[in-house]
């Protein structure tokens, strides 16, 4: 059974940075191709904010990620970190690790649906103060 765990989730003042990590068991990331990083702002649904295809090691981002986030895979320590430079207030949320079901593959055009995730963690809160 795929597990995630994630960490790193803190508060902090706006323009500082945070690296989110995601411990990943019961499945090697040799056979998860898609991990991702969703969140959720109170009061608004879950979006995607980076993705990696651990195949390609292609990434995407959200627009509002674009330029301050970064998204890896450490494929010897089956985790997926998330570096968050120039935190904004409106980056305050509960932050999600994502994966696919082994062995599946999904158009990179999907990395932001939700619903093409079989496999959630529980969450780590975020908040930016200004």
């Amino acid at each position: 059974q795929v597990r995630l765990v994630e960490s790193g989730g803190d508060s902090v003042q706006a323009g500082r940075s945070l690296r989110l990590s995601c411990a990943l068991s019961g499945q090697s990331t040799d056979y998860i191709y898609w991990m991702a990083w969703f969140r959720q702002r109170p009061g608004k649904e879950r979006e995607g904010v980076a993705a990696v295809n651990t195949i390609s090691l292609n990434t995407y981002y959200s627009v509002s990620a674009e330029g301050r986030f970064t998204i890896s895979v450490d494929k010897s320590q089956n985790t997926l970190d998330l570096l968050m430079n120039n935190l904004r207030p409106e980056d305050t949320a509960m932050y999600y690790c994502a994966t696919r079901r082994p062995t599946t593959l999904m158009a990179g055009s999907r990395w932001a649906d939700a619903s093409e995730y079989a496999f959630w963690g529980r969450g780590t809160q975020v908040t930016v103060s200004s």
